[in-house]
């Protein structure tokens, strides 16, 4: 009984978070709003966020009573207790992450009938992922190997699946006018939704199942299920873009029959998930001794590090590589987009794009990323590329102009759009404040005294969403104080070549000083999580902790003399721009008999000069 109200449960929580997602996404970027406020239908939307945002609270609510009580094996009224129920939400790992996502469904409930702009919309959709995220990391694919692998794919799965299952949940409710303008645009979100939802599940599947032995249980018949299903929403999908392309002639009254139907059809489908995901699925036989690597780092303890080695192990990290592909896809298609309309794109910017999507790949899943969960050594060299390296060929490739040349615009002259809302995210006083360079820099090596000071990080090298933040973090705060100092993209304040180089010599100094006190010190700083893996290699655990001060000193300053130099040489450009402005401008005054700049100015002293003569007289 009380596994089917953790099912019920469950359900009906990831059914109001979906609901509550898909509309956040038809509010933020699929109907019309007026120069980035809400429209009549905007404020619509608004309530049904409120009211879904209400039941996936009040739904999560049960079901961490009914967890709790299925995992005491008591009744729901034994779990009421105080004392038992904050020692689970506070103590406990499950616990604490479904009351995490609790918290987050109460505030965006609380929180959506005050929004007024798309942009904050946005925002509240982006913190919505992260609490449906949140209890994926203490799922059933946690427990099992391969970490990176199961767990990565279930994110993407669970976020793919929100904004399908969502999304269609959202058009179906709108009215007829709205549906009309919102479902080219989302006809496209649908589309990648639907790719990452079929990739993510065949993987995680393959983690997760003994396909040998577990064909005859009922939890694999779920799966064929889901599969078969997934097939038809695909067909669904497919129809969709067969009666939008047939514009202008598009028979409205059948398309909202097709959506209604396909909505009923996820709900089912979210069903079977929601008790997919309350059973454990079918075990891998297994009669191997314990194995400290795999347990703890979620992969088995490769051999003693060696060129070859480095260069060629693998270990894919999902949900990481996920984000570089979407990255890649966008970035090609902004390419392809110019490239069709008449316009160039410069080769290098999409190399040096290239160059740092494949930095990010080989220091997360590559031979670099899979040591660097062994040894502190090897963290530090992945953290000087994600952090230090990477980024400047992100920043390099000018993602962000990119992005304003190609992004859709308003679709009635009215509409912010896609486009208008990154302009004024860029021109946000938030913006003003991340991009001062102070502030960037603060970030950039503050948060190493931050990590590596405290007991931070030993605490996210137990764990994957650890491992998935760090390295999250590096790629943000290089991303940040390299666009700040040599990037090409737009800045909303323009700093000083001058200022530019003294940030560059203090996060020199700075990062200097980081690294000396590294290898200083004489205790370990991992809270005993590399001794805890057993390696057979590089015993010595503070001299190994020494070495990664080093290389982080050594690695840490050659990329920050390449943005000197870098910076030195666009200043100057800089100067050579405004000399040739200059002396065009010069001579455009002389073709028209006025005197240029520098004679306006001389004239301007010189009659200044004779008025205090006349004073003095």
């Amino acid at each position: 009984m009380i596994s089917a109200l953790v099912t019920a449960s469950k359900f009906f929580a990831v059914l109001s978070s979906f609901i509550t997602i898909g509309a956040l996404l038809a509010l933020a970027f699929l109907v019309l709003d007026k120069d980035g406020k809400l429209s009549t239908s905007g404020a619509k939307i608004r309530s049904i966020i409120s009211i879904s945002a209400f039941a996936w609270f009040f739904s999560s609510v049960l079901n961490i009573l009914f967890t709790l009580a299925n995992i005491l094996g008591e009744s729901v009224t034994a779990v009421l207790d105080p004392a038992v129920l904050q020692s689970f939400v506070l103590q406990i790992s499950l616990g604490q992450y479904l009351f995490f996502q609790t918290l987050i469904a109460l505030f965006v409930a609380i929180t959506s009938r005050l929004l007024t702009s798309s942009g904050y919309t946005a925002i509240l959709l982006l913190i919505s992922l992260i609490a449906i995220s949140a209890p994926v990391f203490q799922s059933h694919a946690a427990s099992s190997g391969s970490h990176a692998l199961a767990i990565g794919s279930l994110l993407i799965h669970v976020i793919a699946l929100s904004f399908w299952v969502g999304g269609v949940i959202a058009i179906a409710l709108l009215n007829q006018e709205d549906r009309k303008i919102s479902l080219p645009r989302f006809s496209q979100v649908a589309l990648w939704a639907a790719i990452a939802v079929v990739i993510s599940g065949v993987l995680n599947a393959s983690a997760r199942l003994n396909f040998a032995a577990a064909w005859s249980s009922s939890y694999a018949y779920v799966v064929i299920l889901k599969v078969l299903i997934t097939f038809v929403l695909l067909y669904f999908g497919y129809k969709h873009r067969n009666y939008l392309a047939a514009k202008p002639s598009v028979n409205w009254r059948a398309m909202t029959r097709l959506i209604s139907v396909e909505a009923a059809i996820m709900i089912f489908v979210t069903a079977l998930g929601s008790w997919l995901s309350s059973n454990q699925p079918p075990s891998r036989d297994s009669q191997e001794p314990f194995n400290a690597a795999l347990a703890i780092a979620g992969m088995e303890m490769p051999g003693a590090p060696n060129f070859t080695r480095i260069l060629f192990e693998y270990d894919p990290s999902i949900f990481m590589i996920g984000l570089l592909v979407l990255a890649v896809a966008l970035y090609i298609k902004g390419v392809v987009i110019l490239t069709r309309r008449g316009d160039k794109w410069p080769v290098g910017r999409t190399i040096s794009f290239a160059l740092g999507i494949s930095a990010i790949d080989f220091a997360t899943s590559g031979g670099l990323g899979v040591y660097a969960h062994f040894a502190f050594s090897w963290h530090m060299v992945a953290h000087m590329v994600l952090g230090m390296i990477a980024p400047i060929g992100i920043v390099l490739g000018a993602p962000i102009t990119l992005a304003l040349r190609t992004l859709p615009q308003s679709r009635d002259g009215q509409e912010l759009g896609v486009r208008g809302l990154l302009i004024k995210a860029l021109h946000s006083r938030y913006a003003r404040v991340l991009t001062n360079p102070v502030v960037a820099l603060a970030i950039f090596d503050g948060s190493l005294f931050a990590l590596y000071f405290t007991s931070l990080f030993g605490g996210m090298m137990q764990s994957h969403q650890g491992h998935l933040f760090m390295s999250i973090h590096f790629i943000l705060t290089g991303i940040l104080f390299f666009h700040v100092i040599v990037g090409v993209d737009p800045n909303p304040r323009k700093v000083p070549h001058i200022i530019r180089i003294v940030i560059l010599f203090a996060a020199m100094s700075i990062h200097a000083f980081f690294s000396v006190a590294l290898m200083s010190a004489s205790t370990l700083i991992d809270g005993g999580y590399f001794e805890s893996l057993q390696r057979p290699w590089s015993l010595d655990l503070l001299a190994d902790q020494r070495t990664g001060g080093a290389i982080g000193w050594a690695m840490g300053e050659i990329p920050i003399l390449i943005a000197l130099v870098a910076t030195f040489i666009q200043w100057m450009r800089d100067d050579s721009h405004e000399a040739k402005r200059i002396d065009r401008n010069t001579a455009r005054m002389a073709a028209l008999g006025q005197p240029d700049e520098l004679a306006q100015y001389n004239l301007y002293l010189n009659n200044l000069n004779k008025k205090d003569r006349e004073a003095n007289q």
